[in-house]
């Protein structure tokens, strides 16, 4: 496997994640690595049930004063980046925006977890909706506050929904909501902005990674360049997990390079 990197992992920084900042590093040396970004969740605004308060709620500070500490222990085995995953809502704009200039990132991850304030991972987002419909209403979503908000450098999971469907992604067709899909596309492009490979899909129960290969193809086609490569690891074992078909799917799709990030510019690394 030529893939060095893996730029979208969670340590019990975020919420979600079972494993210590460390711990992630160490099992990401094991496993060949020569770089890994951390993706923090911070998600503003976010509808907590009850007894999660906070878990989206980063302590930057204190957060990167590890990462710092790591970075140096580590230095001569693994670079470890400084990154965060910064969840988009249309009411959390100008703190996404505040929050995105007062860190020294190197690379900042946008993604959509919430459609109208519920997070499609409960059934509840799929009540009265049809699954052609609550994915479409996922995707405008999208569109919509990447009109809002730019100051990223990759667009993570782009079709997240489908981990959740009560059919996941077995009736999903990248042609059902291309009108939308390629007008996201079309910003990535025109912005600057990576377009994130995520194999986390293939553990969820997914046929394959995100996005689909037919919308890789498509942002090829359109001109597309900048792919980051990120297991959305939460756990030491998901390290770099499925990233060997990573590698095929960006093989298929005529990719030469996939990118890294170090303050916030990208860098092309050619796959061998």
């Amino acid at each position: 496997m030529s893939i060095i990197c893996d730029y979208h992992v969670h340590s019990t920084y975020s919420g979600d994640a079972k494993d210590s900042m460390e711990t992630m590093i160490l099992s990401a040396i094991d496993k060949g690595l020569k770089q890994i970004c951390f993706t923090e969740h911070q998600d503003f605004c976010f509808p907590y049930l009850q007894g999660e308060e906070g878990m989206f709620d980063l302590n930057t500070d204190a957060y990167l004063y590890e990462l710092l500490g790591l970075r140096a222990k580590y230095e001569d085995k693994i670079r470890v980046c400084f990154g965060v995953e910064l969840g988009m809502q249309l009411d959390a704009v100008r703190e996404n925006a505040i929050y995105a200039r007062s860190h020294e990132f190197d690379m900042i991850i946008a993604s959509l977890h919430l459609v109208d304030k519920v997070d499609p991972y409960y059934p509840e987002y799929f009540k009265d909706k049809s699954e052609e419909e609550a994915y479409g209403l996922y995707f405008k979503r999208i569109y919509e506050n990447l009109l809002k908000f730019e100051n990223f450098d990759v667009l993570g999971h782009l079709d997240y929904i489908v981990r959740y469907g009560a059919n996941k992604d077995a009736n999903y067709k990248y042609e059902i909501y291309k009108d939308t899909i390629d007008r996201i596309l079309e910003f990535l492009i025109e912005h600057e902005k990576a377009l994130e490979i995520n194999t986390a899909g293939i553990r969820k129960g997914t046929r394959d990674v995100h996005p689909t290969v037919d919308i890789l193809k498509q942002y090829k086609s359109m001109g597309g360049e900048l792919i980051t490569i990120g297991s959305d690891a939460h756990n030491k074992n998901d390290i770099a997990s499925d990233f060997d078909r990573a590698e095929a799917v960006i093989k298929e799709c005529g990719f030469k390079y996939y990118c890294l990030y170090e303050n916030r510019i990208a860098e092309f690394k050619k796959l061998s």
